[in-house]
């Protein structure tokens, strides 16, 4: 099968196309949210999918300002592009930012530094944390069903307890898009409006939207090293270890995290249509090709899901 990548039919599309038609579903949620929900939040890491996320949610409300605060999660390993990033999304639409800071949590004896320097997992206390202190009730993410298989099996609309954590077993069906919002005092929702988006749907959407993103996302040189078929940055978080070797290579980011964790791969995709090409025809998901803390195990997410991570 082919596919044509002609940028004319990347931009809006009077007719409901496929985006349209992921679009309006998502603004639907984000408005079903605005009127079921008191205090919501948007989960916000400067990665592409919280990008997205954010762009429907302004949409959803334009011309109002966008109703919702965002919340950010930062480990103290994050690649400073995505830190620069965020700051500039955040003063361009005057933005209420939260941040849950794993840093601070080591520092007072709150969590522990892990022995493999990866601080993905250290997440979900400040996490669940600053939910509880700010009273956050549902709390959107911007998960993707075909990321993983532990994210393939939420809804939508996805309790957690007064505990902050999930069980599969209780999910709710979500007949004819209707979201069922009930939720016991302590108890919050996470929300999902980009369930239904692929990696390649995500792509068409920013070069159709004209959506600005983290430098790191589009190919560029940088030092890194091979680590366990990923290609790692040099930062606070360490590397190269014994027996690994700098080298300067380009490369491109396909999904952001924890530095420790995440690799980046070789690319000469500098542009939003080239980024389009590449992906079509790769055979690796995109947290399968970069994301080491997904290679613990089989259920390294559904374990780290079920204690409260996003």
């Amino acid at each position: 099968m082919t596919v044509d990548l002609n940028p004319l039919e990347l931009q809006a599309d009077p007719g409901f196309d496929t985006l349209t038609a992921l679009e309006s579903e998502a603004i639907h949620i984000f408005r079903e949210v605005a009127g079921e929900f008191e205090r919501p939040v948007i989960m916000f890491s400067g990665g592409k999918d919280s990008t997205v996320l954010l762009h429907l949610a302004v949409k959803a409300f334009w011309p109002a300002p966008m109703p919702f605060p965002v919340l950010h999660v930062d480990t103290g390993h994050n690649l400073p592009e995505v830190l620069e990033f965020r700051d500039r999304i955040v003063e361009r639409y005057n933005l209420r930012l939260h941040v849950a800071s794993v840093e601070e949590y080591l520092a007072d004896g709150r969590l522990q530094e892990r022995p493999d320097g990866i601080r993905n997992p250290l997440q979900i206390q400040p996490l669940l944390d600053a939910i509880g202190d700010n009273r956050f009730d549902a709390v959107f993410g911007g998960a993707r069903r075909d990321e993983e298989r532990a994210r393939a099996k939420e809804r939508i609309f996805s309790l957690r307890d007064s505990f902050g954590q999930w069980d599969p077993k209780r999910q709710r069906p979500e007949l004819w898009n209707l979201y069922n919002g009930r939720h016991a005092p302590g108890e919050h929702v996470r929300v999902f409006p980009l369930s239904n988006f692929t990696e390649l749907d995500i792509w068409r959407y920013i070069a159709r939207e004209n959506i600005d993103l983290a430098s790191l996302y589009y190919a560029h040189e940088r030092e890194v090293y091979s680590r366990d078929g990923m290609w790692m940055t040099p930062g606070p978080w360490g590397g190269p270890a014994d027996g690994e070797e700098l080298a300067t290579r380009t490369v491109r980011y396909r999904t952001v995290g924890d530095g420790s964790t995440t690799g980046a791969v070789l690319s000469d995709a500098d542009n939003n249509l080239s980024i389009l090409e590449e992906i079509t025809v790769s055979r690796l998901t995109e947290r399968g090709a970069t994301r080491g803390d997904d290679r613990v195990s089989e259920a390294a997410m559904e374990d780290r899901k079920r204690q409260g991570y996003f």
